[in-house]
């Protein structure tokens, strides 16, 4: 399979996990407050995915601020297995900040950062704001999807995306290290603050 049609598969499967999520997702996290739409009325795509990335962000930033600062190089000891290679907790706060950037800036919204920019993060302070703002600039990215511009091609690198496409994808990826940031809260006896019974 060649790189386009891997990256259309990608993105495919990502949007229907995401339409598939996204009911799910509003009857489980999102505000009792929230009034639902009226039957057959259509919901803008920047509520959709809104609602999606701002529930998302809660349960990422609040178990990147439950990991204690000198646990950010936490990764799975021996005992666990072999894990040879795998980013410490650090890394992945650092890695989903990037991805978000990468992810969504085909939008061509300005505000984005580079890989680069972010590289030379290391303490919890810097790892944390960097994965807010983060959030933030998804926040204004989704904003300006349409229902017109929402499936429009536009161009990631030398591939061919929707926005709905990276979208989709950048909300998969960051539920893939969401999980992997509980397990390492888990193994130091740390309740992941999204998973505490109220």
């Amino acid at each position: 399979m060649n790189n386009r049609l891997l990256c259309h598969s990608f993105l495919g499967t990502a949007l229907l996990c995401a339409a598939t999520f996204a009911p799910l997702q509003a009857q489980s996290s999102m505000s009792s407050t929230m009034a639902p739409a009226a039957s057959g009325t259509p919901v803008a795509p920047a509520k959709v995915f809104g609602d999606l990335f701002k529930s998302e962000s809660e349960e990422i930033l609040s178990a990147a601020e439950a990991m204690p600062a000198d646990k950010y190089d936490f990764v799975p000891p021996a005992s666990y297995g072999t894990f040879d290679g795998v980013r410490s907790f650090g890394a992945q706060v650092g890695h989903l900040a990037a991805a978000n950037y990468g992810f969504l800036g085909a939008f061509g919204v300005p505000g984005g950062k580079t890989r680069a920019e972010l590289s030379g993060l290391k303490t919890k302070e810097e790892l944390v704001q960097a994965l807010e703002d983060s959030f933030v600039y998804a926040d204004k990215v989704v904003a300006t999807m349409t229902a017109q511009n929402a499936f429009q091609p536009i161009m990631m690198g030398k591939q061919t995306a929707t926005r709905a496409g990276l979208a989709a994808g950048c909300l998969a990826h960051a539920n893939d290290h969401y999980g992997q940031m509980v397990e390492y809260l888990r193994m130091n006896g740390i309740i992941p603050p999204a998973s505490v019974k109220k």
